[in-house]
């Protein structure tokens, strides 16, 4: 069985959800070849960024004092912002390369397209699987912090949902984007001119209110922020529950305003 077929062999007709469950399944499969790697990413690379930058970088911001960071340590304030950061690494990732492959040098969606799966649940389908790569990510680096006692607290069960919506903020936004190029010539673009900078200015590793004026407002249109912030809240607590509420209405509308780019984008793609 070819690649483009694996998932949607013999497809019966598709109704509603179905045929997006069938699309999701076809990208399982394929996932089921590299899993192991996989899951290895999404738990040894976070551990030993939390080692470098929590313990190691924190030792020296630690020893100027606890009252820097409202009286929790470098690596208690950092680690919960990686699962919200590692969320849009991954979601920005799978949203660029492996969807251009299915549009233009595979031809899976097309095939796909030309069963009774529709192109609405082809989006619908490669929208899932983009979840379930997002939920691997925040579920890997959440049970790295179970492993520090200054993040090891129920609050990580809560951190996770933000950071799997922080990562659809991305991903379906640049989904939608994939979904009209004809080359990968911009991806590069995306990942170092606004991927990075948002890594490492959206609060991650300092708050916000340290930098210069504008930027503390610019970073209120940046989703990661948000998320950094759902994320730190729910682990070291200090997060206010109409700011929680903020947070979480902010990244729901990028993720509805992404999903429906996504549903336009895809079927102009691939209907002919």
């Amino acid at each position: 069985m070819t690649e483009t077929g694996i998932g949607i062999a013999a497809a019966a007709p598709a109704v509603g959800v179905r045929g997006a469950i069938r699309v999701w399944e076809r990208h399982w499969k394929l996932h089921s070849f590299y899993w192991r790697s996989d899951l290895m990413g999404a738990v040894v690379q976070p551990l030993l960024y939390l080692m470098g930058m929590g313990l190691g970088v924190g030792a020296l911001v630690d020893s100027q004092g606890a009252g820097l960071l409202g009286g929790v340590s470098y690596l208690a304030f950092v680690a919960p912002a990686v699962i919200a950061a590692a969320a849009m690494n991954v979601a920005a990732q799978e949203s660029v390369w492996p969807l251009m492959a299915g549009f233009k040098w595979s031809n899976a969606f097309q095939a796909m397209c030309a069963t009774p799966i529709t192109a609405a649940q082809v989006a619908g389908g490669t929208l899932l699987w983009l979840t379930t790569k997002v939920t691997i990510s925040t579920v890997g680096v959440g049970a790295v912090l179970m492993l520090f006692p200054a993040t090891r607290t129920v609050g990580v069960l809560a951190a996770i949902p933000a950071g799997i919506v922080t990562g659809l903020a991305y991903g379906l936004a640049i989904s939608a984007w994939t979904a009209t190029r004809e080359s990968d010539t911009s991806f590069p673009v995306i990942l170092r001119f606004f991927i990075l900078p948002m890594f490492l200015f959206a609060g991650v590793f300092f708050p916000v209110d340290q930098l210069p004026d504008p930027i503390p407002l610019i970073v209120w249109a940046v989703p990661l922020w948000h998320g950094v912030e759902l994320s730190r809240g729910a682990v070291i607590g200090g997060l206010d529950p109409a700011m929680a509420a903020i947070h979480i209405a902010i990244l729901l509308v990028w993720v509805g305003i992404g999903f429906l780019a996504c549903t336009q984008t895809f079927t102009r793609r691939l209907t002919p």
